[in-house]
Order: C-alpha cells, then sequence, then structure tokens
C-alpha cells in the first residue's frame, strides 16, 4: 500500500509539472500584408470571414483599415486599402513596411472592371516596394453564375510572363468556403516564412 501511495504521488508530481510548469508556448510570427484591389472584389468581407465577423457588419473599406488575422501558425496584421478610383492613386503611400501582398479582384466582373483590375495588380507587380515580395491574389466570387475559372484569370491576367521569377500563388475563393480561402492563407504564409529563412541564410 505503502508503494502505491508513492507511486500515486510522484504520478500527481508529473501532472503538475506537466500542466504548470511548461512555460508558455513560443510566439506566433507576425507578418505585415497590403490588402489591394477594386471596391466589389470583397476584400472587406474576406477578411471579415478569416477574424470569424458577422457579415451583417461588414462595411466597405473607404480609406484604409487594419486587421489582425490570426492563424494557428503566424498571426497577418492586414492593411486593407479602399479600392475606389479617388483611393487608388494613393495606394502605394501605404506600401512601406509590407512583408506580403493580398490582391483581391471579382471574378465575375464587367469587362471594363476586370480591365482596371488587370492594371492595378500589373502595377503592383512591379513597384519597387512590392516586386520581391509574395502575392496572393484571389480570383473571388466564384460562387456567381459569371465567374471566371482561374485559367481564365490567369491567362487574361497575362500572369505567367509578367510574375515570372516572382512568388505568386492564385487561387480561387468565395466566402461559401472558408476552408479553401484558410488553405490559400496558409499557402501564403508558407512563401512569407520561405522568405524569412533565406533572409536568415544571407
Amino acid at each position: 500500500m505503502w508503494t502505491s501511495l508513492v507511486t500515486l504521488r510522484r504520478r500527481e508530481h508529473m501532472c503538475f509539472r506537466a500542466l504548470c510548469c511548461k512555460g508558455p508556448p513560443p510566439a506566433r510570427p507576425e507578418y505585415d500584408l497590403v490588402c489591394i484591389g477594386l471596391t466589389g472584389s470583397g476584400k472587406t468581407s474576406l477578411l471579415s470571414k478569416l477574424c470569424s465577423e458577422s457579415p451583417e457588419n461588414v462595411v466597405s473599406t473607404t480609406g484604409f483599415s487594419i486587421k489582425a488575422v490570426p492563424f494557428q501558425n503566424a498571426i497577418l496584421n492586414v492593411k486593407e486599402l479602399g479600392g475606389a478610383d479617388n483611393i487608388r492613386k494613393y495606394w502605394s503611400r501605404y506600401y512601406q513596411g509590407s512583408q506580403g501582398v493580398i490582391f483581391v479582384l471579382d471574378s465575375a466582373s464587367s469587362e471594363d472592371d476586370l480591365e482596371t483590375a488587370r492594371n492595378e495588380l500589373h502595377s503592383a507587380l512591379q513597384h519597387p516596394q512590392l516586386c520581391t515580395l509574395p502575392f496572393l491574389i484571389l480570383a473571388n466570387h466564384q460562387d456567381k453564375p459569371a465567374a471566371r475559372s482561374v485559367q481564365e484569370v490567369k491567362k487574361y491576367f497575362e500572369l505567367e510572363p509578367l510574375a515570372r521569377g516572382k512568388r505568386w500563388i492564385l487561387q480561387p475563393c468565395s466566402l461559401d468556403d472558408t476552408d479553401a480561402l484558410k488553405d490559400s492563407f496558409c499557402r501564403l504564409i508558407n512563401l512569407l516564412e520561405e522568405k524569412d529563412h533565406e533572409a536568415v541564410r544571407m
């Protein structure tokens, strides 16, 4: 009986150490990202979805807003810039300090809006402060009947020749498919981590 009591106390001590002496978990890395796209592309709604915010409270961004989007292995501090005509010309003022770019396009938009989105993406891909950064390009509103496929978007936006040698991901998405949306951001985090490791090696 004495042996059983000693064994029991030893187990209690081990459990106590496991629960109380393990120390805090390692801090998750944080990355500062800029999110751009035309008004109506769905930037605010997608970010709010990732933050588990109610869609009823979503209001289009007119200037800029910042959201901390938590993931298991990282925290993304996303600076979302409004996409109206009178705001886009100021986008570049907010690029400094960015470690990655999220570009959201409406895959079901009119030809005119799609052409404008293409010009804005080309400009961002070639901007001196963004051209070396990882890009996540989201072809949003895939749940709409008029949505272009990823292959159609890739061809129309001329991504293969323009973004050759750059780190970029083109993913379909919609508010109805949260898992696919999260997977897209996890792939972006992988690119950000790879860039971090390269910087350390240098």
